[in-house]
């Protein structure tokens, strides 16, 4: 299944918004399913299996982070979640239950493009590759090795699990709770600054300007996201 032949649902109770994103996504090659609530959506996840899932909500049967946390029992379809609510609880709280991302309305359409884009091409590569490239930055998985343009990065053995884990989900936002709990274990979730002097240390060590992020990238107040390869 090539990107521009990929199915996707769109899960909104608003019909401007479902017309909108069905002829957005069939002007640029993508197959469109539509659902108005959050069991009808379970019911055409199951049935018709789409490529990705573009998920509100505020729906008028289930909440949205039902609807996500009910398709991870048994699937990983990308689910990415556009939805109005812009606090940072409501992002983290979607992406603890399984969204691989989450945008905010309104919207632009060249960015969401550009997040379906990325979620399906790393669905497409789930199976992991023994070398992960994002730019010049390269982690060997089998040699526990990192490179920057080519030369050697010396890093913890934390600070490794660490960008490993991230670069593992390249262009996915992991949330801090997250990290804490597969890095250090599900005693350190509500230990945020563990984390941000490591990603401190980490983004010394390879990043060209480490004031100006390329590759570990904050989400403000939810985590972090590795960019995605290009």
């Amino acid at each position: 299944m090539t990107q521009r032949g990929a199915r996707i649902l769109v899960v909104d109770d608003e019909r401007a918004i479902r017309r909108f994103l069905g002829l957005t996504l069939e002007a640029h090659g993508y197959q469109v399913l539509d659902a108005t609530s959050g069991e009808q959506a379970l019911r055409l996840i199951a049935s018709e299996r789409p490529d990705l899932v573009v998920l509100d909500l505020g729906l008028p049967d289930l909440d949205g982070v039902q609807v996500i946390t009910r398709t991870r029992e048994w699937s990983d379809v990308p689910i990415v979640v556009l939805s109005v609510r812009d606090r940072e609880a409501d992002k983290v709280r979607a992406l603890d239950s399984g969204a691989d991302d989450y945008l905010t309305k309104p919207f632009g359409q060249d960015e969401l493009l550009a997040r379906l884009r990325v979620a399906l091409r790393r669905s497409a590569g789930s199976a992991q590759q023994p070398v992960i490239e994002v730019g010049d930055l390269a982690v060997d998985v089998d040699r526990r090795r990192v490179t920057v343009a080519g030369a050697d990065v010396a890093l913890t053995p934390t600070e490794y699990d660490i960008l490993k884990l991230l670069a593992q989900h390249a262009g996915k936002v992991l949330t801090h709770r997250h990290i804490l709990r597969q890095v250090w274990g599900p005693t350190y979730e509500d230990e945020p600054h563990v984390l941000r002097v490591n990603i401190s240390n980490l983004r010394r060590k390879i990043e060209p300007d480490p004031s100006r992020p390329r590759y570990v990238v904050t989400e403000p107040g939810v985590g972090y996201r590795m960019a995605a390869p290009a």
